[in-house]
């Protein structure tokens, strides 16, 4: 691997190389930040359906002893 890499151009190893690494590591915060907010989105709606099944739980109930 090393005799590879001495044997790409300077150009390559300076300035490619360093663009793709950059831009694979844009896509892969890109992905993390993006399972992250899916995830986040997903427990804030379970939270909203938890929340309206409680008010309608204790509504019922009210309504039931009146």
């Amino acid at each position: 691997m090393a005799e590879f890499w001495k044997s790409l151009p300077s150009w390559v190893r300076n300035i490619v190389v360093p663009v793709i690494v950059l831009i694979l590591a844009w896509n892969v915060v890109g992905f993390v930040f993006g399972v992250v907010g899916a995830l986040l989105s997903l427990v804030l709606k379970l939270l909203v359906v938890v929340g309206i099944a409680a008010a309608v739980v204790v509504l019922v109930k009210k309504a039931a002893k009146s």
